[in-house]
């Protein structure tokens, strides 16, 4: 792979010393290991290769892996989420970790715990006293990853819609261009979305360091509120005939 390079890739992560899987998406793996869930939709991550979003050891290992080839490595914590850093262990009494908690009964060993703006996990809980870790979960640790590039995505197009659905979870963007301009009318689920500025934003970055967008222009289509009462009237009109169609 060639840095730049977006594709789609299939991959089961594990923590090499125990053999515990942490993340998939494949379905079939995560039934495996007791890890499915419901709600969620299993397929090929997206990613840019070499864009410094991965932890460094997959970044180089995408760098030399080829299309439909199974790879598996594994990568040292100096490589992955770092050693674990004994400054950023902290012990401090009950009360004062009950201070900032709102519901106590939240507090379980190896769940988040958030003080002063600084997010942990709370390690220990006994005789009066607690550990905050505030590493990262995955620091020290040494990460096997069993993956396949799925494809590689070529078309323009395809790139920019497979860009916005990973960095938003959704679909249905219509994409149109003009020279290296971007015209993207977002779907009506983003209207919604209290965290849609943001997600602009971040989509220009990306966009322009991944696909050399020019301008980038997000298109939002409000119906009128007529359009959906007449819509309504239109479903309430057709459930009314099937109604006499049964009598």
């Amino acid at each position: 792979m060639e840095e730049g390079t977006i594709i789609h890739v299939d991959y089961d992560l594990y923590n090499a010393d125990s053999g515990d899987l942490i993340e998939t998406t494949r379905e079939d793996v995560a039934k495996e290991h007791e890890m499915h869930q419901e709600n969620r939709t299993y397929e090929p991550m997206v990613c840019v290769v070499g864009s410094g979003n991965l932890i460094q050891g997959f970044e180089d290992s995408l760098l030399e892996a080829k299309v439909d080839k199974d790879v598996e490595i594994d990568i040292a914590a100096a490589d992955a989420y770092g050693d674990k850093d004994t400054t950023l262990v902290e012990t401090m009494s009950i009360d004062k970790l009950l201070r900032h908690v709102r519901d106590p009964k939240s507090l379980y060993i190896g769940g988040p715990v958030s003080i002063e703006g600084r997010n942990g996990i709370l390690s220990y809980l006994a005789a009066g006293r607690a550990r905050i870790d505030y590493n990262h979960p995955m620091a020290g640790r040494t990460l096997r990853y069993n993956y396949r590039i799925v494809s590689v995505i070529d078309d323009r197009g395809e790139k920019v819609k497979a860009l916005l659905k990973s960095n938003t979870g959704l679909e249905d963007f219509e994409v149109e261009f003009e020279g290296d301009d971007i015209a993207i009318t977002v779907p009506q689920q983003m209207l919604f979305d209290t965290n849609a500025a943001m997600l602009k934003f971040r989509m220009v970055t990306v966009l322009r360091d991944a696909v050399e967008a020019a301008k980038v222009s997000f298109i939002e289509v409000h119906e009128t509120r007529a359009s959906a009462e007449e819509e309504e009237e239109h479903v309430h009109d057709e459930n009314c005939d099937h109604d006499h169609e049964e009598e």
